[in-house]
């Protein structure tokens, strides 16, 4: 608890003090004090709420799935809560500002995903699994090279999801708060590195809560406010938006943000199928009592993202209604103040004054240390209780061994998370996002939806799968427009096309089944016949079965 104390005392002073040396430049001029106010409210909210956690939180379950104890609805919020970051509220409603219609791709495609979770991986996820996606695969599969790899892909998921958030977090805290990049960096490390080393999943769990609360209110508000601006008629905001935005009616229709037919697919496969093989979003599947509640979870969550995406239409047009007329949230240039992810910003200001403007900034500050406190969670399990537990000391390692790795864990990827956002400042991290929910849904879907409905899939066939799913995905971005061209300078880009799902997740599969039917070992005839008492177990849980 001194350690705690220490760590909090230190999270609550960075704060202050680092605003008194912040730049005078910031999206909340003159209202940086209001902003801080209400963050050090939530700070010390999460803060109280992982010291309570902390007294729980005493074993290996208890650290990885907060011991199944979480209810339905409270998974649901946590959810919701992990999914929708501050490129929900920000990220979409910045593609709305510029690209009309087309800017809601991003919502469709992470909405469209919840059916799939929910018809074809939550029972048997919560049936088979315990704490990580190695758990599932590897039920009848052989255990170490094939926990290697699911362990190996996680890890490489979640620091490609930590570097965006964090990069976001410094960019997004320097302009709403008038903080240091690298000092807004450090204090999110520190946060994070607070929440999951002492309070583990219950502490993230009720943060998330806590965060997904506050941002649907937030969107919520600001939703109704731009409504009310117009009578409460869609059709007259969205007639002056068209009537202000330069492209007019073109922003209603389709093709602004994508205008070929193989990027469209790409990018909505990446959307769709991506986040379920992202581990901080399955880990929460084990953290409820049964099936039961695992689906009732995905229910509630899907309602609420709903709801918060339904929201951000209106928040997304009401940009382009409210602010691209306004001169005071521009630059001399025309330029929109603190760059086009800021329009949201904005908007809450012209809709609410400096009080919602300080409680929307204290939100998405929020946002992003519940979701990097998510993303290390996932990340030290699948190093403690994949590679160590299971790989290294071949599943006899004592949860006492186990739960210092997985704090050793929790710290190094702190650290890890701070140099990344550091060294990353001035990188383009769009290609980051896409190559993140690209690699997901190339490596870690295919190998988690053939591990449970097919029977030949074989080890050799999920390892050489993933890897080629996982490598072309990386291959095809670097490639892509977005980096060859736009970061690396070169005048053509190699691959024509923005995404790479598409081309990755058909490798990935044709990989998977093409190393599997040509697979003749001893090993892979065994593990052919467990496959019906692996579905069994998917069907009736773990007191059936195997």
């Amino acid at each position: 608890m001194k350690r705690l104390a220490l760590l909090a005392c230190f999270a609550l002073a960075i704060l202050p003090v680092a605003a008194q040396a912040a730049p005078a430049s910031s999206i909340a001029q003159g209202h940086n004090t209001l902003a801080i106010g209400m963050f050090l409210v939530f700070v010390a909210s999460t803060l109280f709420i992982t010291k309570w956690a902390a007294r729980k939180n005493n074993s290996v379950s208890d650290h990885y799935a907060a011991g199944g104890k979480i209810t339905a609805l409270q998974n649901g919020w946590a959810i919701a809560g992990d999914y929708m970051s501050a490129a929900s509220l920000l990220g979409i409603s910045a593609l709305v500002f510029t690209s009309g219609y087309d800017g809601l791709i991003y919502s469709i495609g992470f909405l469209a995903s919840w059916p799939i979770i929910l018809f074809l991986i939550a029972e048997p996820l919560r049936n088979l699994g315990k704490y990580t996606l190695a758990d599932v695969v590897s039920w009848r599969l052989a255990q170490r090279p094939i926990r290697a790899f699911a362990a190996s892909s996680s890890i490489v998921i979640v620091l490609l999801y930590l570097v965006s958030q964090m990069v976001g977090a410094g960019k997004l805290i320097e302009l709403l708060f008038g903080l240091h990049y690298s000092v807004a960096v450090v204090m999110v490390g520190v946060l994070m590195v607070v929440y999951v080393f002492f309070g583990g999943m219950l502490a993230t769990t009720w943060i998330q809560i806590i965060k997904a609360v506050l941002l649907l209110a937030g969107a919520a508000f600001m939703a109704f406010m731009v409504l009310a601006r117009f009578d409460f008629s869609l059709n007259a905001l969205f007639a002056q938006a068209v009537a202000v935005h330069p492209a007019h009616d073109a922003i209603m229709r389709p093709g602004g943000l994508v205008s070929d037919p193989v990027s469209a697919v790409s990018l909505g496969l990446a959307l769709i199928f991506g986040t379920a093989g992202l581990p901080h979003i399955l880990m929460r599947f084990f953290t409820v009592r049964d099936v039961k509640a695992a689906r009732k979870s995905i229910l509630y969550a899907t309602g609420i993202v709903g709801i918060g995406y339904a929201l951000i239409i209106v928040i997304g047009f009401g940009t382009i209604a409210l602010v691209a007329t306004q001169p005071s949230y521009h630059t001399p240039s025309g330029a929109v103040i603190g760059g086009v992810n800021m329009v949201a910003i904005h908007l809450a200001h012209a809709v609410g004054g400096n009080v919602f403007l300080g409680f929307i900034c204290a939100v998405a500050f929020s946002t992003i240390l519940a979701v990097v406190a998510g993303l290390t969670l996932a990340g030290s399990s699948a190093i403690s209780h994949d590679l160590y537990a299971n790989v290294l000391r071949r599943g006899n390692a004592s949860e006492r061994d186990e739960m210092r790795v997985s704090r050793i864990t929790t710290l190094v990827l702190g650290v890890l998370a701070i140099l990344l956002g550091l060294a990353f400042e001035k990188q383009n991290i769009a290609f980051i996002v896409s190559l993140t929910f690209s690699i997901a849904a190339s490596s870690n879907f295919p190998v988690l939806l053939l591990s449970i409905y097919w029977r030949g899939m074989t080890t050799r066939g999920a390892v050489a799968g993933g890897t080629i799913g996982l490598a072309v995905a990386v291959a095809l971005t670097i490639l892509s427009p977005t980096v060859w061209v736009q970061v690396l300078g070169h005048a053509h880009a190699a691959y024509p096309y923005e995404y790479p799902a598409l081309f990755s997740m058909i490798c990935a599969f044709a990989g998977t089944w093409f190393f599997s039917v040509t697979d003749r070992s001893a090993r892979a005839q065994r593990e052919r016949m467990l496959f019906d008492s692996q579905t069994v177990r998917c069907e009736m849980g773990a007191t059936h079965g195997a």
